[in-house]
């Protein structure tokens, strides 16, 4: 809907003025700024007007009232989940390419370039523990600490990135976003459960392990591991939009790191008193759209001043 039609048809409504309309639907003035910039209003706004439409007053059904409150994030949801194969693919595509550049070709086969051996496995079952040393879960000490929620998504993108390996090692990168793809669409919660976030993290320790063991076929592994790490990304308040832009913002850092000597041991991953993940998050929190490329010149920029 174009915003010109936009503003005829709240006025046909009955509302007083645009901000009698974006009190009842919840949006704010820098929203309505962007459509007029664009000439273009949002699908799930439009469809409210037409929902609306047809009633000589405003109605006040609670009811209807319900029903657009209940609609209006679903429909959000699925208008954004269109973009998500893309994402998907351009996730997968970076991983194999970071995979390429530190463990050199065929690493599929599971041994890199230096003849090390490449365990995605435990990997994750390592990074699992990370996601829950950032909880308060010990009965012996700092019983009253809050988790660390934002290390904790870092935990899952982590997780996320091997993951995508193991399952690049097993597929193409069509047949891993096919995978997944469905997976993506979820309501990420408000108020996090921490209990129960932790068991269901553990949950993708007991999958690695259950696969390493010969006690889990690998391929239903895979599903289960997919379907069990978006069920903990749900949980832990993870969106898959703020998942894709963390996923490039810790590609990003650690292809930075290999270049700047992460390998070979000489890299500084104190930034000045700060941990660079700490310094790639809030430069990203900056951000849109998260650019591998500006990404990159940016930490380029931090990191020369604490070196």
């Amino acid at each position: 809907m174009l915003y010109k039609d936009f503003k005829t048809s709240i006025k046909s409504l009955g509302f007083l003025s645009i901000e009698d309309f974006m009190k009842y639907i919840g949006v704010t003035s820098t929203d309505v700024l962007k459509w007029e910039e664009k000439d273009d209003v949002p699908y799930t706004v439009s469809l409210i007007v037409h929902l609306l439409k047809g009633e000589k007053n405003l109605p006040n059904d609670s009811a209807l009232d319900n029903v657009i409150e209940e609609c209006l994030p679903l429909a959000s949801l699925l208008e954004e989940s269109s973009s998500f194969p893309h994402k998907l693919e351009e996730m997968f595509l970076l991983q194999k390419q970071l995979n390429d550049s530190t463990n050199g070709k065929n690493w599929e086969l599971g041994i890199n370039r230096f003849g090390k051996d490449i365990n995605w496995l435990r990997c994750i079952h390592m990074e699992v523990a990370e996601l829950i040393e950032s909880t308060p879960w010990k009965h012996w000490k700092n019983i009253n600490a809050q988790p660390d929620m934002n290390n904790i998504h870092v935990e899952l993108v982590d997780i996320w990135h091997f993951l995508m390996s193991y399952i690049l090692q097993e597929t193409n990168v069509p047949k891993a976003v096919s995978l997944v793809n469905t997976h993506c669409i979820y309501e990420a919660v408000e108020d996090v459960d921490v209990k129960a976030m932790v068991k269901e993290s553990e949950k993708l320790s007991y999958i690695s392990l259950a696969i390493e063991t010969g006690n889990m076929p690998t391929f239903s592994g895979i599903e289960r591991f997919i379907d069990q790490f978006f069920r903990c990304c749900k949980i832990s308040g993870l969106s898959f939009t703020w998942l894709q832009k963390l996923y490039i913002g810790k590609n990003c850092l650690n292809k930075f790191r290999q270049d700047n000597g992460y390998k070979e041991g000489s890299y500084i991953k104190e930034w000045n008193g700060r941990e660079d993940n700490v310094v790639m998050v809030e430069i990203i929190e900056t951000m849109d759209n998260v650019s591998f490329d500006i990404l990159y010149e940016e930490l380029t920029k931090a990191y020369s001043k604490c070196k």
